[in-house]
């Protein structure tokens, strides 16, 4: 039989090969849904928060710093994570073994704690004082167990002045060693300059970089791994130094982007009976790379 033959679905990963049997709105659907590509340098992320995850109570917990480009993964990887320590209702209530929050834009101590409060989903007072949300926020992460509390958009800790950002470290070292459990900063490389810029929390907080993808072994296994996961028809032949280094140029080196213009892509494979992702449905996809879309957006304001 020929390998390239429709309903020989050798070239997809098993459950794609499932998928691919669907209407073409269906598998349209499927595909613009998120995927999990476990590519090595994801999978050592999740690793590292695993090991966190189980580490003995001491008084000085380790932390770590995910950090990296936007929308190179550093979201997907926490999502993966916590996916694995999902909350638990029982007869004692509620059990969030992983709280994940997001830092304010204006990091002062209050809006911290609000945004902690709500993430936990407690109920919030508008006058609440700053000692108030302090004791509730801690009574809480305790009453339901939470053994990591990862903080999204880290960065923004550079948002406030020297002396609200001071303040605002202080807090962070205040709440490691209160509760005794690890704290992950996730965030772009502002937010590791953030952790440099307190001895204290530098020495607490282990970097974890996610850099740009660069054309090599490991892209092309993962433009493989994306190729076998789209429910299409036919090989598509993406895992080639060519093509990684024409794919790279046009997402500007971040995984995320990557992703959207290869789902791009395999929309317009399945629409015109392509069935492949090649150049034609790559130059047809809906898709604009980053500093395309805000040399766009900049035209528009004059």
């Amino acid at each position: 039989m020929d390998k390239n033959a429709p309903g020989d679905l050798s070239h997809l990963h098993p459950l794609a090969r499932e998928l691919a049997t669907l209407s073409p709105e269906e598998r349209v659907s499927r595909i613009r849904a998120d995927r999990w590509i476990g590519y090595p340098k994801a999978l050592e992320a999740v690793e590292r928060l695993e090991v966190l995850y189980d580490w003995p109570k001491k008084q000085r917990m380790p932390n770590l710093l995910v950090a990296g480009p936007t929308n190179n993964g550093k979201s997907m990887i926490v999502e993966r994570f916590r996916r694995r320590h999902p909350p638990v209702t029982g007869r004692d209530g509620e059990n969030i073994p992983v709280l994940c929050m997001q830092m304010p834009s204006e990091p002062t101590e209050i809006r911290f704690y609000t945004a902690l409060l709500s993430a936990l989903g407690a109920p919030i007072r508008t006058n609440l004082r700053l000692h108030e949300a302090e004791r509730l926020g801690l009574a809480l992460l305790r009453q339901v167990g939470v053994r990591m509390l990862v903080i999204d958009e880290f960065h923004n800790v550079l948002a406030g002045n020297g002396e609200k950002r001071r303040a605002f470290l202080n807090l962070l070292r205040f709440l490691g060693n209160e509760l005794r459990i690890p704290l992950v900063g996730v965030g772009t490389r502002e937010a590791y300059l953030a952790i440099r810029s307190d001895d204290q929390l530098e020495n607490r907080f282990e970097p974890f970089i996610l850099p740009l993808w660069e054309v090599g072994m490991e892209t092309r296994s993962l433009l493989a791994s994306f190729a076998a996961s789209f429910p299409l028809q036919y090989p598509s032949k993406i895992d080639t130094e060519d093509m990684a280094r024409y794919l790279l140029a046009r997402s500007e080196g971040t995984i995320g982007e990557l992703a959207h213009l290869l789902m791009a892509a395999a929309v317009v494979a399945v629409h015109t009976g392509e069935e492949r992702i090649n150049h034609r449905t790559l130059t047809l996809a809906d898709y604009k790379g980053p500093t395309e879309r805000r040399r766009l957006f900049e035209q528009q304001l004059l």
